[in-house]
């Protein structure tokens, strides 16, 4: 099979890093993979995170689809429940006006952040149960062509050519996009624990539909590729201490491997850590291309996201030159 190849960014700010410079190795990023044969770069929504620089999503896609030629640029994902559709509509109806034929809009439901924050951004107003389905439908609507009559209409946005994604790590997100028929892409690069069924689900249940006549699978996972296993390993640390500053809420940039400290954690934390990281691939080209075969023979997906915390900068389009190496191969 054939396989389509993408990048994850969280334009993740490392240790001695601005804001400024942050953005300019995503722009830096996107150009080296765009060279290599990448299909895709997208940014997640994520806010109040002192590590994490994608909270303004769309602004970031037009900056960097500003910057490449060819490569697809969008989100992965905007978090619906955080925004009005209309104004996603009109968002990302702008930058299919600015870069047409070449902005991705995917959709999650999870806040991106924690629920203090979820509050004020949604101006105090949490549903308890989030009517996922709901909003995706108005939001295909502001987005469609047949909405010239509404008294309400996105300008831009309506009639733009911009394919909708679900994201997810849950077997709900499954569920949905597969009655939706839309491509699903889930987020095995931190919560690969529902990996297996979601896709099996995502594929009994799917409905045909105007945008995919077969299922789109996509799966994004960690991959953190080096010359050897022994210094891929040592990149992978800094990945590694990011997960468990996520797990104990210890918020602050991503750190240099030489300052990280992973050594003597609490059994609890370890189970919690080799959950996450239960889809991470670490290695050189050598023991990668075995691990990943094997990956995509059980999984079988249309397209692999890249994601991965690597603080050196260099290392990290290593990285992915030496990834696409092994995925153009399936």
């Amino acid at each position: 099979m054939s396989i389509k190849y993408s990048v994850l960014d969280l334009a993740t700010i490392v240790k001695g890093d601005n804001i400024q410079q942050t953005f300019e190795k995503s722009v830096r990023a996107a150009q080296h993979v765009e060279a290599l044969g990448y299909t895709r770069y997208w940014f997640s929504e994520h806010h109040n995170f002192p590590n994490v620089a994608s909270a303004a999503t769309s602004l970031l896609i037009g900056h960097v689809a500003g910057h490449t030629t060819q490569l697809r640029i969008g989100s992965g994902g905007i978090m619906l429940p955080n925004h009005s559709t209309l104004s996603v509509a009109e968002q990302f109806g702008t930058l299919d006006g600015l870069y047409p034929g070449r902005i991705d809009l995917g959709l999650g439901r999870a806040p991106g952040t924690d629920m203090q924050t979820a509050s004020i951004l949604r101006r105090g107003q949490l549903e308890q149960h989030y009517d996922f389905e709901r909003h995706i439908a108005e939001l295909k609507q502001y987005m469609g062509k047949n909405n010239e009559q509404a008294a309400v209409r996105a300008i831009p946005g309506e009639g733009a050519d911009v394919p909708l994604y679900i994201l997810g790590s849950s077997t709900d997100s499954a569920f949905l996009a597969a009655k939706l028929g839309l491509p699903y892409a889930f987020a095995a690069h931190f919560a690969p624990g529902q990996l297996e069924i979601a896709m099996k689900i995502y594929e009994e249940h799917f409905i045909p539909s105007a945008v995919c006549e077969q299922p789109y699978k996509m799966v994004c996972i960690n991959i953190m590729a080096a010359d050897t296993d022994e210094a891929a390993h040592l990149l992978s640390l800094s990945h590694f201490q990011a997960f468990i500053n996520i797990l104990t809420d210890n918020r602050q940039p991503l750190l240099p491997p030489e300052e990280t400290s992973l050594d003597n954690l609490p059994q609890e934390l370890l189970v919690h850590l080799n959950r996450m990281a239960a889809r991470t691939f670490v290695g050189s080209k050598e023991s990668l291309t075995g691990k990943l075969s094997e990956f995509v023979e059980s999984i079988r997906p249309k397209e692999i996201i890249v994601s991965g915390n690597i603080y050196d900068f260099d290392a990290k389009l290593k990285s992915y030159s030496i990834a696409a190496e092994i995925l153009k191969t399936f």
